[in-house]
Formats: C-alpha cells, structure tokens, sequence
C-alpha cells in the first residue's frame, strides 16, 4: 500500500529499549547468584569478554533507569537472571536477588517506565543442567515452574507484561550457537524432545501469569526473519516456505494454536522422530493462551532450493566482524540461504532491510490476529568514542529511522502494534562477540580487553555512560510519538 501521509503511532505507544540480565547486569558472583551454564558458553568466546562484568548494569541500574526517562521512555524490556532468584537444587529464594529485581522495578515505575520482563532469556541455572539435565529432562518443567511463580507472586504486583520464552526457535533451530545441543548424541531427533519440554515450560508460565498477576498479559519471544525467495522458480517459493517453517512457523503455530501443525507432525513420522510427547500434555499446550506475540527481528534472509543431493552444511556465524566471513546453511531437500543482491550488509554479514520489519508485523498479524510488540532491532557495529568523549553513531540513527518508519506503515497496514523496544538501550555483552559489537543507544566506556584485564585483577572497571547521537535522535522521535523523524527517510510510504 502506498500512503499520502506520515505514518501514526498510536497514543500509548509503548517507546523504550531492550536488554538481558545475563548480558548486561555483570555482578555474576554477587547478591547470592550462582552460575549458569550461558556463563559457561560465553567463557568459550576468547579473546572477547564473558558475562562476569559486562555493562555492570548491576551496580548501575539508578542511572541507567535515568538515562530511559531522559530519552522519554514509557517502556523497558528485561530479563530476570533464574540463578539470582533460584540459585540452587533446593529451591530457596534468594532474597538478595528478589531486592535487588524489586528496586529495579520501583525505579522503573517511579520514572513512568512500563517494565516487560522476560522469564527466561538463556540464563540457565547450572544446578538445573547438572542435577536436573536440563531443557533434556522433564524434572526442568517443575523447576521451571516454581522459578516462574516466584517471579509472579514477588513482581506482578507492578509488571503486567510478561515474556515467557526468547527465541526458542534459535535456540532449536541453531542449536549449537548457544549450547542448547550440548551433552545430545543425536541432535537431529533430540532437538524436538527438547523443544517440547521448552513449550510445557511456556505453557505452564502463560496459565500461572493469568492465574497469578492481576490483569497480567504474557507472550512468546519469537526470532523473525522474513524468508525471500531468491527467484520466481516456483521451488525457490517452496525453500523460502520450508525455512519459514524450519526455523520459525513451527514455534509460532504451537503458541498460538496451542497443538503442533500437520507440517511438524508429517516432518516427525516421515524422519521416524518421537517429540515425547505424554499424556495430558497437549491438553496444557492447548490451554495456555497467549496475549500477545513479542517479536525480534533484526533482518531479513534470502532462500533457493536444495536439492536432495545437496550437501548438508551448518550455519555458521559471522564471530570477527570482518565482512563476508558467514557461512550460509543448506537443508539439502528443503533450502539453503543464500545472499540478497537488494540489500546492504553489516560488518557480521546481517542484512540491512528495514522493509522487513513491516514484512513481519503484517505476516504475525495476518496468521495470528494477536497483538504485536518489537522487543528487538538493532545495528550492531564496531565503535570507539572520538577525542571529546562523543559517539557518532549515524549509520544507527539511519538503521533505527528506516526501521521505525516500516513499523509506522505496518500500523497503517491495519497490524495492532503496541510497542517498541531495540536492541538494546547500554551496551552489553554480544552473544558470540563479546562488547565489541555494540548495539546501544548508550556506550559502555570499556572493552573485551579492559574487561578481561580487569576480572584477572578481581575488579570492576568504571564502564562510564555516555549517550550516543541515537540517543538524542531517539529521544526526539519517542517524545514526538513519532513524527519528529529528524532525516530523510529512503523507503518511503
């Protein structure tokens, strides 16, 4: 559709930023919080910094929450840390954690900022995986349970919105990335096992939120990437479908439908899979009723077809910066990923696409009729403050501009769309590139060096803030609701 007008947000627009405990609270071995097993994996990401430090939102949180309300914040999407709650076997809450959660909290609604806090977002406690096995074993569901009720029962009072899962389908679909398929033989079949005891997990966390939090609402965390087909081949429009399903329809279907689709349940007898599936269970994933999809997307890709003679190669990410270094997946009879000559590409070879945001509302809105929020979407760049102390970040402001404007027109398009919080509001830890690739609207004065020095030393360095240019453009548009768009805007209406 073309439009003879600006985009509108709507009044109440939820504007704000996105983070994740175990990212950028730092603080790793204080307030009574023990080990997760992402602590682990990020130990493996040498020469950058792990999570020990990070942004030391921890010690930092009253003047990050200030930071939100001078931009003009009405919103903040965050993790709570499972181990800084529930820190061992025996199930005892930490209180020193729940303070810590609850002052966080009060902070953000002292300042008029809607907090949305994400359940889980990686940070498994290493008690569940060694003594429990993990996402592998159904003695995690109960774990899980309890760790959520805690949250509902100590912070529903003030959080209303909720998210249950982030991107389970990464963590399936890529599984290797964040040691989801650790300790598998077989992680062609042990991933839906898996991925079923994540989804009872949801489930059990969506009907415990209705239950417990007064007017509380609760959704998924799907990562979306819209899947273009290379060409008109009509097989090139079948690989582009299958990667949709394979790495996000699947997840989706189940959260909104509450059953697995005819296309998982013919994929599983005709790969002779058993999801363990038992009884009663579809009777709870049928119970529990989402209020909204959250959604991060960043990009989008581009798919052929692969012939069943392919050969089978893994995803392998871009882990240096250095432009052309990712390595595309091909699922020989199924697609493989290919470049897109249409768009730009960041150093780590994720494409620059705004249209595809508005791709992705107007597919959510067009399966599911359920309400939208972006709750990531950023530009992650190599950066260094200049000689007074400033962060020119204008290929952000024009990532950031591009994008929201899409999301304006997705919400002319008729999508329900309530709120948008980036990628990410500090810097913090990259899941595979430590704080080098930064994100934020905000520099975190410090690098992989210095914090890898610093944690040799047992110390915390300063990790100063400065705002970035995006964050005085940012400001400009969320207190304009979104018609001061300070630039130019290339795809237009």
């Amino acid at each position: 559709m073309h439009y003879d007008h600006e985009p509108q947000f709507p009044e109440g627009f939820m504007w704000g930023a996105s983070s994740a405990a175990w990212q950028v609270e730092g603080a790793t071995n204080e307030g009574g919080r023990s080990c997760s097993a992402i602590d682990l994996n990020s130990k493996t990401k040498k020469p950058f910094a792990d999570n020990s430090i990070a942004a030391d939102h921890y010690h930092h949180f009253k003047e990050d929450v200030a930071l939100m309300a001078e931009c003009g914040f009405t919103s903040y999407r965050f993790s709570l840390a499972w181990p800084r709650i529930i820190p061992s076997s025996d199930g005892k809450v930490n209180e020193e954690g729940i303070a810590f959660y609850n002052e966080l909290i009060d902070e953000l609604v002292n300042h008029g900022i809607e907090p949305i806090v994400t359940l889980y977002h990686y940070d498994m406690p290493l008690w569940v995986e060694e003594e429990l096995g993990g996402w592998k074993s159904r003695e995690t569901i109960d774990a899980f349970e309890h760790y959520a009720r805690v949250c509902f029962e100590r912070f529903g009072d003030r959080v209303k919105y909720w998210l249950s899962i982030n991107e389970q389908n990464m963590q399936i679909a890529y599984g290797g990335w964040l040691g989801v398929s650790k300790g598998c033989d077989n992680w062609f079949k042990d991933q839906w096992r898996i991925n079923h005891i994540i989804n009872l997990c949801h489930a059990t966390a969506v009907n415990l939120c209705h239950e417990l939090v007064p007017d509380g609402k609760i959704g998924p965390v799907p990562g979306m990437v819209p899947i273009y087909p290379e060409s008109c081949e009509p097989m090139d429009q079948i690989a582009a479908m299958n990667a949709e399903e394979f790495t996000e329809k699947i997840w989706n279907d189940t959260y909104a439908f509450g059953e697995y689709s005819d296309f998982v349940k013919n994929y599983w007898e005709n790969n002779d899979i058993d999801p363990g599936i038992e009884p009663g269970d579809e009777e709870l994933l049928k119970s529990a009723k989402i209020d909204f999809f959250a959604i991060n997307c960043y990009r989008s890709n581009t798919a052929k077809w692969a012939p069943a003679d392919a050969k089978e190669h893994p995803y392998e990410l871009n882990k240096t910066g250095n432009k052309g270094e990712l390595v595309f997946p091909v699922v020989p009879g199924a697609y493989q990923l290919v470049y897109n000559p249409h768009v730009e590409y960041t150093d780590w070879d994720w494409e620059i696409d705004p249209v595809s945001i508005r791709y992705v509302m107007r597919y959510m809105w067009d399966h599911y009729r359920l309400p939208l929020m972006i709750t990531e979407n950023g530009f992650g760049a190599h950066e260094h403050k200049d000689a007074e102390d400033k962060v020119h970040d204008q290929y952000r402001i024009d990532f950031l501009r591009e994008n929201i404007y899409q999301l304006g027109l997705a919400i002319e398009d008729g999508c329900d769309i309530i709120g948008y919080n980036p990628w990410s509001f500090t810097d913090l830890l990259s899941t595979g590139n430590g704080i080098e690739k930064r994100y934020g609207l905000v520099y975190v004065d410090t690098t992989d060096d210095e914090l890898n020095e610093a944690q040799a030393r047992g110390e915390v360095p300063a990790c100063s803030r400065i705002k970035k240019d995006s964050f005085y453009w940012y400001s400009n548009l969320i207190k304009s609701n979104g018609v001061n768009w300070g630039g130019e805007i290339t795809h237009g209406c």
